[in-house]
């Protein structure tokens, strides 16, 4: 399949071989066209019954949508054609017949469920604006991979069968391991803070998480793409600022390499963020949102940000933002106390104005505050011995954060339903396919 030529590159006054799917097929009586469709686009075929030879129209006219063919002709100019060329075969050939009833319409005219779509996710793929997300999502984190490496960080790979929960919830995923209890990793936290006290100092694992929460909305999934890093010797302030480096990195890298995708998806004056990204404390975000009027109820000093809220503060700010100095008591057992205030951790949230996207602050790094932590939280610190163990032996500071690299993709491009950037999403009611 070498001599395969993809539909864009197809140029008039040559002879090709093209590969791929009949996209649409359309009988005017004396002259028919069949629509071919490859990952680079649509090319007109041209089929003159009258010039061509019976079997060869009768096979080009015969074959169902979404059939895998293979069309060797030449190309002519037509700026009436999609490409403003189209192929005057001589061959055609069927590489693989498809069922004329289809459970959806890969072209886009008939709307499907989002249930359907998933549940057929190939057909689902073969349409060009959902290709598009795809496409996006390879070079986000590509482009976050790329920013992070520029930061001197090593790339790193978990476990994510642990034998405890890496925050000591309840919402894990448990496993039978050889006899054993075990469990899907909620985060690599635990692990890539061990590593940043090796002299690797400065790391980053970009993979699956897994959370036993039994939401069902358009932005929670049960497994998820977490980018994460940490690093050694960085405060909370530094880890604010790369987190900044990286998110924009991606940004720019979708601006700059990803103009058809976006032009696919109706997208206009895509943009980088502008920087710096406000920062905002937790005292002032709680301000800010019950100056709105937003909510029923007014927060108070320890209340977590329900959704209308960040919605709420969102929709003032209108940007990436950071909101900083959490409440120790609402933070991990990982995070840093404030030196200045023991009631104010070191704690952030990177914000988009529809959702929070990155978690992260310095971390404890001091053996015996560590272990107070986990006993004030009601942890029992020796079902932790692993990790607490290396806190004795000299642990630098650090800080890292993590990033939802769905939540990332779905916020950059408009993005309704987070199961949209995942190829197969794990949700409550999907386990299949």
């Amino acid at each position: 399949m070498t001599d395969r030529t993809l539909t864009a590159a197809v140029e008039p006054e040559t002879t090709v071989t093209v590969m791929g799917w009949i996209h649409e097929v359309r009988d005017l009586g004396g002259i028919a066209f069949v629509l071919v469709r490859d990952r680079s686009g649509l090319i007109q075929v041209k089929i003159e019954k009258e010039e061509l030879d019976e079997a060869l129209t009768e096979r080009a006219l015969g074959m169902a949508r979404e059939s895998v063919i293979a069309v060797t002709g030449s190309v002519a100019e037509e700026p009436r054609a999609p490409t403003g060329v189209e192929i005057v075969p001589v061959a055609i050939e069927e590489v693989a017949a498809a069922e004329a009833n289809l459970p959806l319409d890969p072209s886009g005219k008939v709307d499907a469920e989002l249930s359907t779509r998933l549940s057929n996710r190939t057909l689902d793929l073969r349409r060009p604006e959902v290709a598009a997300i795809f496409r996006i999502r390879g070079r986000v984190l590509e482009a976050a991979r790329a920013a992070l490496r520029e930061a001197d960080c090593t790339e790193i790979t978990t476990p994510k069968i642990v034998a405890t929960g890496t925050e000591g919830g309840t919402e894990l995923f448990p496993i039978t391991y050889f006899g054993e209890e075990a469990f899907m990793n909620q985060s690599p936290q635990l692990f890539k803070q061990l590593i940043a006290g090796s002299s690797l100092e400065r790391v980053f694992e970009i993979g699956p998480i897994f959370r036993a929460e039994e939401h069902n909305t358009p932005r929670h999934l049960n497994e998820a793409t977490s980018i994460d890093f940490e690093g050694a010797f960085f405060d909370a302030d530094s880890a604010m600022s790369l987190v900044e480096d990286v998110v924009a990195a991606t940004y720019e890298a979708v601006a700059h390499e990803c103009q058809d995708a976006l032009t696919t998806l109706d997208i206009e004056g895509f943009e980088p963020p502008s920087r710096p990204f406000p920062r905002l404390t937790y005292a002032d975000a709680i301000d800010q949102i019950n100056e709105t009027g937003a909510l029923a109820d007014e927060l108070a000093w320890g209340d977590d940000l329900p959704t209308e809220a960040e919605r709420a503060l969102g929709a003032a700010m209108g940007e990436h933002y950071f909101i900083t100095a959490w409440p120790s008591e609402i933070k991990p057992f990982y995070i840093m106390d404030s030196e200045a205030d023991a009631t104010i951790s070191t704690g952030f949230d990177l914000m988009h104005p529809r959702m929070e996207l990155v978690s992260g602050g310095q971390r404890e790094h001091r053996y015996d505050a560590l272990v107070a932590g986990f006993e004030q939280q009601g942890l029992d610190p020796r079902q932790f011995e692993y990790y607490t163990e290396m806190f004795r032996y000299g642990m630098p500071p650090h800080a890292g954060w993590a990033i939802g690299g769905e939540r990332l993709l779905m916020t950059m491009l408009g993005v309704d339903n987070i199961r949209e950037t995942v190829l197969f999403p794990r949700d409550r009611q999907r386990l299949s396919p």
